[in-house]
C-alpha cells in the first residue's frame, strides 16, 4: 500500500509539471505581445491560426509554392498599425516571413510595405530574426 501511494503522487507530480511547462511555452499565451521586442522574441511560437485569431487576415500576403505544385512552402504577410516602437509610435507595416507554418523573420517597415523609399529600397528598421 506504501508503494501504491509513492506511485500515485510521482505521477500526479509529474502530471502537474507538464501542465505547468506546456502553460509557459510562447504558443499558449492568451496574446501576441505587439511591442517591437516582446513581439520578436515571441512571434515565432505562434503558427498561422493564432496570429490570424489575433490581428485578422493580413493587408497582403504572398505565398511561394514549388513549381507543378500547389503545396506552399513559404509567405509574406504584412500587417498595418499592430507593432509599437519603444517610443510608443505604430510601425505602418510590419512584415511577417513564414516558411511552412513558423514566423522566420519579421520586419518593421515606417511606409504601407507598397513602394519604395527613394533610394529604391524599402525603409526597413532591421530586427533581430527570431530563433528557430
Amino acid at each position: 500500500m506504501k508503494y501504491l501511494t509513492l506511485i500515485g503522487l510521482v505521477v500526479a507530480q509529474i502530471s502537474f509539471a507538464n501542465v505547468a511547462m506546456a502553460d509557459e511555452t510562447p504558443g499558449n499565451q492568451a496574446k501576441i505581445p505587439t511591442g517591437e521586442k516582446d513581439f520578436v522574441d515571441a512571434i515565432n511560437g505562434f503558427d498561422k491560426t493564432k496570429i490570424i485569431a489575433q490581428f485578422g487576415e493580413p493587408a497582403k500576403a504572398d505565398d511561394v509554392r514549388i513549381k507543378g505544385s500547389s503545396k506552399v512552402v513559404a509567405s509574406i504577410w504584412q500587417y498595418h498599425f499592430i507593432n509599437t516602437a519603444a517610443d510608443g509610435s505604430y510601425y505602418e507595416t510590419t512584415e511577417l516571413d513564414f516558411i511552412d507554418d513558423k514566423v522566420v523573420q519579421v520586419v518593421f517597415i515606417n511606409n504601407d510595405g507598397s513602394e519604395p523609399s527613394d533610394d529604391g529600397q524599402k525603409n526597413e528598421m532591421p530586427t533581430a530574426k527570431p530563433d528557430l
